[in-house]
């Protein structure tokens, strides 16, 4: 994790999330509830865990992440491919605020910069916010990319044979 306080790095021309423009490190300072829409949004790093479909087993409540993505994620980018709509193909997609943040913790992964941040912990240095790039979160191995399948081509009864470990 980051622990020195180092200048904001230069914005990264091809990070699909608009990091420009947003108040030096304020993560560190400002509360999840006070931040602006974009500060919010540069938050997410990009790792794609939040597309892939889960198991919840209902005698533990344990959450295990799979590897079946999402009819909407874009395996490449590991992204969204229609973020902006994409409650109009999945209406049960999860709208992630400041105040549904608690009831959706324990499945956040575990290095989620959401999940940190309001844990009052730092957020790693491959996260795009320190490293200046979306690109790291993929460098040091902490995304999905390359790694699911999409849902249209697993049998719903078969995700438990694509069940994966967290962290990545």
């Amino acid at each position: 994790m980051s622990s020195a306080a180092r200048p904001d790095p230069p914005p990264d021309d091809d990070d699909p999330i608009d990091r420009s423009g947003l108040r030096p490190r304020y993560w560190e300072r400002v509360p999840l509830s006070s931040m602006s829409r974009g500060e919010w949004e540069a938050l997410c790093d990009g790792c794609g865990k939040c597309c892939l479909n889960k198991l919840e087993d209902e005698e533990t409540g344990e959450v295990a992440l799979t590897r079946v993505a999402c009819r909407l994620f874009d395996d490449a980018s590991c992204r969204c491919g229609q973020y902006d709509i994409r409650h109009q193909f999945v209406p049960e997609c999860i709208v992630l605020t400041a105040e549904t943040l608690p009831d959706h913790l324990y499945w956040l992964p575990q290095t989620c910069a959401y999940r940190l941040v309001h844990e009052g912990r730092p957020l790693y240095d491959w996260h795009p916010l320190i490293s200046g790039t979306p690109e790291t979160v993929h460098d040091a191995g902490v995304s999905v990319r390359g790694l699911s399948v999409p849902e249209f081509e697993v049998d719903e009864e078969e995700w438990e044979d694509h069940i994966i470990e967290e962290p990545l």
